[in-house]
């Protein structure tokens, strides 16, 4: 695979020449976009020596073959690490005043950044801003770590480790770290499925973020789920060979966006009679089925052509609600396919009647899915954060595994315990 890795001028740059080694270790051909601040940390020589390939930032060397087009035309994948804030805002602004910038504005394929930088800066609402419109646009920027910073600073901002970054950004391309047998790229930058990984050949399909009930046709019933869990399980499964559906119920543009760059498909839906349609109809050749859409349980029960207005003076006219069905109960109790795997999620919070495990047990009984991921929610934890917990039970309510990190690592702790239990094709 044809890889480009972009390095701005940070301190952490020096963490860009041990992800160069472990990109050319997997077999990928690696050339390096650096700024000429990046310079100032890292030497081109030291790149040179291990890309095998000539090292300029500048738009003016090689002319003849126009490599400012050319480098981006040709790549299955751009990688920044770091990305700094300064960065970011000239990539956010569609700036092109070096070969770096000038690449990201002709590549067609998937790109990752990882921000590196302090706390200040990464959390200043112009960082936040550029963030948002890169990820709109479609490109990934996966979230600092949090650590020792330059200086005695801590928090926020620091590089994530190049082996996680590789992991991520290898995933969208639906190749597997360690290079040899994983799906390859095509040539507009979507994986084929070549045989590698455990669920190769398998069909999959997951749904994510929240439905939202009409109340009228401005005003909805619906939940804080982002959607994030469901977008990464569908992103490991891709990774591990899977031909991924993803319904997505309210997503944001760019978590879309980045299933659409490795070739899954998804059915954007919004209520959960529309999700309950979309999963059904996928699921039928599914070996594996993932609810971790947070599905509403009530709807209103007439929904008013006109905008309910409100009447001064009076309070507000009740809204009669029904039962939505409960999609999960559903696929693990008909089994629309043979040795169909079902995979359900519980959000809950402890309460007097019980823990959230003591929870979370019940409904895995209840609902009969072969397997349960249950996480605590609320209080920062859960929902529209890059981490997440889960304790995964069995159909009896028995635990079979735990899994905790960031979204994608949980993922892939629930593809591990799916894949103990998939029959064989």
């Amino acid at each position: 695979m044809r890889i480009l890795l972009g390095v701005s001028g940070g301190i952490a740059a020096y963490k860009s020449v041990l992800l160069l080694r472990l990109l050319r270790e997997q077999g990928h051909a690696v050339r390096v976009l650096p700024t000429a601040s990046a310079l100032q940390f890292v030497g081109a020589p030291t790149f040179e020596a291990l890309s095998g390939e000539p090292v300029t930032p500048e738009v003016f060397e090689d002319v003849a073959h126009v490599p400012h087009v050319a480098l981006g035309q040709g790549a299955d994948l751009v990688v920044v690490a770091p990305a700094t804030a300064d960065l970011m805002a000239r990539a956010a602004t569609g700036r092109a005043d070096d070969l770096l910038t000038s690449t990201l504005l002709t590549a067609r394929c998937p790109v990752v950044m990882a921000p590196a930088m302090h706390t200040e800066m990464w959390e200043h609402p112009a960082t936040r801003a550029n963030v948002a419109t890169l990820r709109a646009r479609g490109v990934v920027v996966v979230e600092p770590a949090s650590g020792r910073l330059t200086g005695a600073d801590t928090g926020p901002g620091r590089l994530p480790e190049p082996e996680e970054i590789a992991r991520v950004a290898l995933a969208l391309v639906g190749a597997a770290p360690g290079g040899p047998g994983a799906p390859a790229a095509t040539d507009d930058g979507a994986a084929t499925d070549d045989g590698a990984g455990d669920l190769a050949a398998r069909r999959v399909v997951v749904s994510a973020g929240g439905t939202r009930e009409p109340i009228d046709p401005v005003r909805f019933i619906g939940n804080r789920s982002s959607g994030r869990q469901g977008v990464a399980l569908a992103l490991a499964a891709r990774a591990r060979g899977a031909q991924v559906t993803l319904v997505a119920a309210n997503l944001d543009v760019a978590l879309t966006a980045q299933a659409r760059a490795v070739g899954i498909d998804v059915a954007d839906v919004e209520t959960a009679a529309q999700l309950r349609s979309a999963v059904r109809e996928a699921a039928g050749a599914a070996d594996v089925v993932v609810m971790a859409a947070a599905v509403a349980d009530f709807r209103p029960a007439a929904v008013p052509d006109a905008k309910i207005k409100k009447v001064p003076g009076e309070g507000p006219a009740p809204i009669e609600l029904v039962q939505n069905p409960d999609v999960l109960a559903e696929l693990a109790h008909q089994r629309l396919r043979a040795g169909q795997v079902v995979v359900g999620f519980a959000a809950e919070t402890g309460d007097a009647e019980g823990t959230v495990l003591e929870h979370g047990r019940a409904k895995a009984r209840r609902k009969g899915a072969d397997l349960l991921a249950v996480n605590a929610v609320g209080g920062g934890r859960g929902f529209a954060v890059d981490t997440n917990e889960v304790t995964i039970l069995d159909g009896s309510g028995e635990e079979v595994a735990r899994a905790s990190g960031t979204k994608r690592a949980v993922a892939d702790g629930i593809w591990d315990a799916v894949a103990d239990i998939l029959p064989a094709t």
